[in-house]
């Protein structure tokens, strides 16, 4: 008995393998992974709060960790910028605050009013 074969339908048989490969590719579009992205500097709330005029620069790297960006111009403002961009919403949040010194203490600190909105923090690495 020989081996029938039955005809693919018209329809199938006419789509060309790129085609196929353009709609796999496009369903498998949402089932990628984005991950959080952290950068800078992240200082909860309760660091802030204690962060306070006549603090010693040791005081302030202690309590805030080393600045984000050291103005190269001008060696008595200290910049910490934290930058966080959630993977699933691509949501963006920025903090941005300055701390000033003068004699070696500080003497200003440009931040934002109210308290800061809190954030996921950042993995630890070997968490």
């Amino acid at each position: 008995m020989a081996h029938l074969r039955t005809p693919l339908p018209r329809r199938l048989s006419a789509c060309p393998p790129v085609a196929l490969a353009v709609v796999c590719a496009a369903l498998m579009t949402g089932c990628v992974y984005r991950i959080n992205i952290h950068q800078g500097n992240f200082v909860e709330q309760k660091a802030l709060d204690q962060l306070s005029v006549g603090m010693t620069r040791s005081q302030v790297r202690f309590l805030l960790g080393t600045p984000m960006v050291a103005d190269a111009f001008d060696n008595n403002r200290w910049d910490y910028y934290y930058y966080f961009k959630d993977g699933k919403t691509r949501h963006v949040e920025e903090r941005h605050f300055i701390v000033y010194f003068e004699d070696d203490k500080v003497s200003k600190i440009d931040k934002p009013m109210g308290d800061l909105k809190p954030l996921p923090k950042p993995a630890t690495p070997g968490a």
